[in-house]
């Protein structure tokens, strides 16, 4: 599922949060799985607190921020 190539692909950095990326998306995980995402926007999950990696469920929320 490559972008096309008259647009390259958005991804924003959120501070204590998740990678946005424009989408469709297509994440491949170490183990090997492919993840699809025809959504607009999908939130990456960094922090590796999801219950639904690769996706964010906004547990990053809970952690202790310094």
């Amino acid at each position: 599922m490559p972008n096309a190539p008259d647009s390259p692909c958005r991804i924003t950095l959120t501070e204590h949060g998740p990678l946005l990326v424009e989408g469709p998306v297509e994440v491949t995980a170490p183990d090997g799985s492919v993840h699809t995402s025809d959504r607009f926007v999908v939130a990456i999950c960094t922090c590796r607190r999801s219950g639904v990696l690769p996706w964010c469920d906004t547990s990053h929320r809970t952690r202790a921020r310094p």
